[in-house]
């Protein structure tokens, strides 16, 4: 098959009017300005930081908010005004409530990240890694994983009391299951290309887990500590709203009793405030341990 080609002397499509546009004909070298205005569209937001661009929105919701509090459109019984909700916050941190119950609250993330991180890549691993595993592990977890965690918590009271003990093991099978099922799709997702050249270059099983498995279930891995660290902050919630005596979760419970909408606020924006640390931090781990993958960025 051939490829016809436009005669040499072809007239080609009538420009004129570019040039009336102040773009002209192109020296050799010069970039023609008339393909400025289908640059990407990275290129043209490039001149505004992207810090800036990313708070607008937030600015502007909250904006909107203090200007229909002030109006009296939003009445103070149904939800607190910014500035009221600021100085609340100020007194609960002056105060020493605030920074008791954040760390009272991050202990138990803690605690409860740990074991369930543990715990889900330790079933991951062995069910993605050996077929007897798969056939004993994977079933009873993708049976276990469909109970919500939340109506667990009257039978984890009757077990280990109404100490820390069921807050951290709420939090621990919440955890649990999202890194399970992302690390054991990322064993099982390694390309067999990869596999197959490891062989043929000598790697033993356990060095194929080592430097070709382990690292392609890497990206997956992160993704299920991602959504692991934002399921461990709802299960606080859950966790801390029975039976507790300490923690953000119980200055909101504190709060409902006597409608302290003000200081329910307080506490939502600190939890939404660590959870967005956390997704930072989980973010930073990305674009340290991730360098090697060509379609990574790093944005």
């Amino acid at each position: 098959m051939s490829i016809s080609h436009a005669p040499p002397h072809s007239p080609g499509p009538d420009i004129s009017g570019i040039s009336k546009q102040g773009s002209g004909t192109p020296s050799p070298g010069h970039p023609s300005p008339g393909l400025q205005p289908v640059l990407p569209a990275s290129t043209r937001r490039a001149r505004v930081p992207r810090w800036l661009r990313r708070t607008t929105g937030p600015l502007l919701l909250l904006a909107l908010w203090q200007l229909l509090s002030g109006t009296g459109v939003l009445s103070a019984d149904v939800l607190a005004s910014p500035g009221r909700i600021a100085q609340v916050g100020w007194d609960l941190i002056a105060d020493g409530s605030l920074p008791s119950a954040m760390g009272t609250s991050l202990r138990r993330v803690a605690f409860g990240l740990l074991f369930g991180t543990v715990t889900g890549t330790g079933l991951a691993l062995l069910s993605g890694l050996f077929r007897i595993g798969e056939d004993l592990v994977d079933a009873p977890v993708q049976m276990l994983r469909t109970v919500p965690f939340v109506g667990l918590i009257p039978l984890f009271i009757i077990w280990f009391g109404i100490g820390e003990t069921p807050k951290i093991a709420i939090i621990t099978l919440g955890v649990t299951f999202p890194l399970y099922l992302n690390v054991y799709a990322g064993i099982r997702g390694v390309d067999t290309p990869l596999i197959e050249a490891g062989e043929s270059l000598g790697l033993s099983r356990w060095g194929l887990v080592r430097h070709v498995v382990l690292p392609g279930a890497l990206p997956g891995a992160l993704t299920g500590l991602r959504y692991s660290l934002g399921i461990s902050w709802l299960a606080l919630v859950f966790a801390e709203q029975v039976n507790a005596d300490s923690g953000i979760g119980f200055l909101m419970v504190q709060a409902r009793d006597f409608l302290r909408t003000d200081v329910i606020v307080v506490c939502l924006i600190v939890y939404a405030f660590l959870g967005l640390l956390a997704d930072f931090i989980v973010r930073s781990l990305e674009r340290l341990l991730l360098q090697w993958r060509p379609t990574f960025t790093g944005r």
